[in-house]
């Protein structure tokens, strides 16, 4: 038996050998840089150790990230401060690691040939957590599907999940940030920016990325992205599957919940981020299926951004911030890792499994800083959704009416004309990879030279292609707290097109903001040919009558009186998501764009609405 098998069968037999140690915070901490790992295929992938400064067997941090381990210095050190061994390991194909980059097939495999090798080293004291956003979050899933024994518990942050139902390609419509992201990081720690003159290419390229937008759709070999292959690999293949098939499998948690490891896990997302969709799911999920403690916190937030409390132009109040971002971690940590009875399970933000930010009970004025101030607090709950919250429908009306009372006329209809090439500008949202492309998190929705693609100083609700449904202003507060679908009976003269929707908080005009503001609180979109199933294609007849659902992302908002709950209903939200042609043509290969005659139904016979989680107010 070799010396590392032997050290590595001490580990799992006695995890606390020797005496594990408390560095104060303060303490000198040691660093190695770049040991090559290998793993079971052969490839090495580089990794950095933070070790306390005190010799020892310590619990053990890990991420495991694409955006280069040189940046999780600072974090590093924090943990190795306070009694950690943290392990920084770039993804294959990524910086200093070898082999070739797929968008996350491999990380499940080689997140736990590293958790492997990570208990067989003499510093190991124990079980292993792991740390991180986005990407890097789902990479916490994907070893957590894949089973460690020696992982103890993960905080996926914003994570990547579920990438064929929501947040990749959602209800079939591909999201353009991950476009985006592939054209800012085929350049960045690539194998083919390593080459000077490759790398100036792919920046040239990124730098003029909203061309390149405009010239969609992408085609193998004809841009300079053929120098990056594994990249235009998937992105070309993500365009062109809008199936929830086998391409999307990876990080599936909520139809693959069953082989996901039974460990305490803390799910983060925030109302504006661009997997809130997928973070609410999964702890629907997971809760069900896991008996260890899954928490939940839903923050006002953008991706990646707990700690601030404002996004957009909104702010939400001082107490809408994780003050210690990196200090909550680790108080989850100690307490799953360490053994120590600390807050969780006992006070906040670990006081109940649930914890959610109610949006909306600010006071409507302009703050200091030029934003809305909308305001909310925090609040625990036991449950996700709420058990008393109550699904009501609110109908579609002619004349842009939206209220609980159902159609009686017998044929009503609004029509509006969805042209391709002039598509419904993006105006924040549930966004990330944004870079240059879009604006994240709470807007009002109006033009200006901040929109790209909007730079008129009108609001959308202008805009013809807009069908546009609101309540009279509200008599009383309303609370939404929950998901959110919109049920549409709709016809199109294409065989193919998008329906989307958007909800929206209509604040009344008031000194400081004389044309009042339209917030963006959730938005979503169906793609016509995956109206029935994400698993099957099957076109329209053109003039026929259908049922569309449109999920939104979850949200909960208090409308307060005075204000207007609005649905806006239209056929695209660029760039947000791809613009649908319309000529049924395969994804990712039409060569045309055809205008499209839609429809909006809202009579007695097609009752279109918006299914709303109503809460009953408490004084």
């Amino acid at each position: 038996m070799t010396f590392s098998r032997t050290l590595f069968l001490l580990c799992l037999a006695f995890p606390l050998i020797g005496k594990t140690q408390s560095p104060k915070p303060g303490a000198e901490v040691r660093d190695q840089k770049n040991l090559m790992v290998e793993m079971r295929d052969g490839i090495r992938l580089a990794t950095d150790l933070y070790l306390p400064a005190l010799p020892g067997k310590y619990p053990v941090i890990l991420t495991r990230t694409p955006y280069g381990k040189d940046g999780s210095k600072t974090m590093g050190e924090y943990y190795a401060r306070n009694g950690y061994v943290f392990v920084a390991q770039d993804c294959r194909g990524r910086y200093a690691s070898a082999g070739v980059w797929h968008m996350m097939t491999d990380d499940g495999r080689d997140g736990v040939d590293c958790a492997a090798w990570i208990a067989a080293q003499p510093w190991c004291g124990g079980k292993i957590g792991m740390v991180g956003t986005s990407y890097v979050g789902g990479t916490q899933h994907a070893v957590a599907m894949e089973h460690s024994p020696h992982l103890g518990t993960v905080i996926p942050v914003d994570a990547v999940s579920n990438p064929g139902i929501q947040s990749m390609r959602n209800a079939g419509a591909f999201e353009l940030r991950f476009w985006n992201w592939i054209m800012l990081n085929a350049g960045k720690g690539s194998r083919a920016s390593q080459d000077p003159g490759t790398a100036a290419v792919l920046k040239e390229m990124a730098d003029h990325r909203l061309d390149y937008l405009s010239n969609l759709p992408l085609r193998p070999g004809a841009t300079p992205l053929r120098l990056a292959p594994e990249y235009e690999d998937w992105l070309v293949g993500a365009m062109r599957h809008g199936a929830n098939d086998a391409f999307w499998t990876q990080n599936n948690i909520v139809e693959n919940v069953g082989q996901y490891q039974d460990i305490p896990v803390y799910l983060v997302g925030g109302w504006y981020d661009s997997w809130a969709g997928n973070t609410t799911a999964n702890y629907r999920a997971l809760s069900a299926a896991l008996k260890s403690d899954v928490y939940l916190i839903m923050g006002p937030w953008i991706h990646g951004q707990q700690g601030k409390s404002s996004h957009g132009q909104v702010d939400f109040g001082a107490g809408a911030a994780i003050a210690d971002e990196w200090g909550w971690r680790r108080e989850w940590y100690d307490h799953w890792l360490k053994g120590i009875d600390n807050s969780v399970g006992k006070s906040a933000p670990f006081t109940t499994k649930v914890r959610i930010f109610v949006m909306g009970t600010g006071s409507g004025k302009r703050t200091a800083e030029g934003k809305l101030d909308h305001g909310g607090a925090w609040r625990e709950e036991k449950e996700w959704p709420l058990a008393r919250a109550r699904l009501t429908p609110f109908y579609l009306h002619a004349e842009g009416g939206l209220s609980p009372e159902a159609p009686t006329v017998k044929e009503s209809q609004t029509r509006y004309t969805f042209d391709p090439h002039q598509p419904v500008p993006t105006i924040g949202g549930n966004i990330s990879s944004n870079d240059g492309l879009m604006l994240q998190g709470a807007w009002d929705q109006r033009g200006g030279d901040h929109i790209w693609n909007w730079k008129l100083p009108l609001p959308l609700s202008a805009r013809n292609d807009i069908v546009v449904f609101q309540t009279e202003p509200l008599s009383e507060d309303i609370e939404v707290t929950g998901e959110i679908e919109v049920r549409l009976w709709a016809s199109s003269s294409a065989v193919d097109t998008d329906f989307t929707a958007k909800l929206i908080d209509v604040h009344p005009a008031s000194p400081d903001f004389p044309g009042g503001f339209d917030l963006n609180l959730g938005d979503g979109i169906v793609r016509a040919r995956f109206r029935d199933s994400l698993k099957e294609e099957k076109l329209l007849d053109p003039g026929t009558v259908y049922p569309f659902t449109i999920r939104l992302y979850p949200t909960s908002n208090v409308f307060k009186k005075g204000h207007r709950l609005r649905v806006d209903i239209s056929s695209s939200n660029f760039p947000r998501f791809d613009v649908n042609p319309n000529t049924g043509e395969p994804l990712n290969e039409h060569r045309r764009r055809v205008t499209a005659e839609n429809a909006v139904w809202h009579d007695a016979t097609h009752p279109s609405h918006i299914l709303l989680p109503l809460v009953p107010r408490t004084p």
